[in-house]
């Protein structure tokens, strides 16, 4: 039985379009998984891409 085969990592570069539109995307409180979808990142890479610009994702979405 071969090694399963990892998926490569590949990263990808926020073009400044990219950043235009995750800020008016975050100001307009849309959840960090769909922002994510829309990017094809994960929720992860979201999250951290806010921090890095002091963007509040905190507030999304039905968490308790």
């Amino acid at each position: 039985m071969p090694a399963a085969k990892k998926k490569a990592i590949k990263r990808r570069a926020w073009t400044p379009e990219d950043v235009k539109e995750f800020k008016s995307l975050a100001k307009a409180k849309t959840p960090a998984a769909k922002i994510a979808r829309r990017f094809k990142r994960t929720e992860g890479a979201i999250r951290q891409k806010a921090l890095h610009l002091g963007i509040s994702l905190n507030s999304r979405g039905g968490r308790g």
